[in-house]
């Protein structure tokens, strides 16, 4: 069985030390295939935020795979929002902004849904979409193929309707089509796993991080990481939340769900 760490939000710049000291006994205990980062690893996007989030990735025990969030992006350092919005970014986490991962057993798929004219709304455009489906279209049977964005693709309370992805509608029709599986994001600090309404007629899950380090817990909510299991083969996967309990100084299982990835696939 293999693992995929998932993390967001940690808004370095409000990180709690003690969940960071946990997160990474988690991470040494699990020994992931690949950690993701699914957006606003910074607060301020702010050189010394940067350099914190950067050093925390490095001192876990796997690779990893990050894609910018609108934190990332300078808000009050105009000049450098509009001249080069992830310079502070790319210096410390590449200038691959929608990088790729393969392995035997993964095919994880990074996009930039940030906007550097966009405070907090996120886009997929369609030669972002046609991108990640061609990917999509090269995958081994074998593999358990993941795609990253930052802002939700699917919500449950209303008041994160206008948090949602522009262009989900058509980017879920065209991976699911393609052959994704899931889809990891962030953005809102509320942790949750939705099937998509059968997109293409195949099965597509939408599976939401919590705020991994950060103060900024929502609705009650402690710090949360997921875990993705792969299956014996590639009809199912296990995803778990793990949230960070205070008494204990250690992230703990809160719930478990079995996701179904059976479908048609193309050959």
């Amino acid at each position: 069985m293999s693992v995929l760490l998932h993390l967001s939000d940690s808004h370095f710049g409000t990180e709690r030390p003690p969940v960071l000291a946990a997160l990474r006994r988690l991470a040494e205990a699990v020994r992931p295939a690949l950690v993701v980062l699914s957006g606003d690893l910074t607060q301020r996007a702010r050189p010394k935020q940067f350099a914190a989030a950067r050093a925390f990735v490095d001192s876990l025990p796997s690779p990893s795979l990050a894609i910018p969030g609108n934190h990332d992006i300078p808000l009050y350092a105009l000049g450098a929002r509009l001249r080069a919005p992830y310079a502070r970014y790319a210096a410390a986490f590449g200038s691959d902004l929608e990088p790729v991962w393969s392995s035997a057993r993964w095919l994880v798929i990074g996009v930039n849904t940030t906007r550097w004219w966009r405070h907090k709304q996120g886009e997929v455009s369609p030669a972002q979409v046609e991108r990640v489906a061609s990917r999509l279209r090269q995958a081994t049977p074998d593999q358990l193929r993941v795609v990253v964005v930052h802002q939700p693709m699917a919500v449950i309370e209303p008041a994160d309707w206008r948090n949602l992805l522009r262009g989900h509608a058509q980017a879920a029709g065209a991976w699911a089509t393609a052959g994704a599986q899931l889809v990891l994001g962030g953005h809102i600090h509320l942790p949750y796993v939705r099937p998509l309404p059968e997109p293409g007629g195949r099965p597509l899950w939408v599976v939401q991080a919590g705020t991994a380090v950060s103060r900024r817990v929502r609705g009650g909510i402690s710090n949360s990481v997921n875990l993705v299991r792969s299956g014996e083969s590639a009809d199912a996967c296990t995803v778990e939340r793990w949230d960070y309990d205070p008494a204990r100084e250690a992230f703990a299982c809160h719930e478990r769900q079995v996701l179904a990835l059976r479908g048609p696939y193309p050959p």
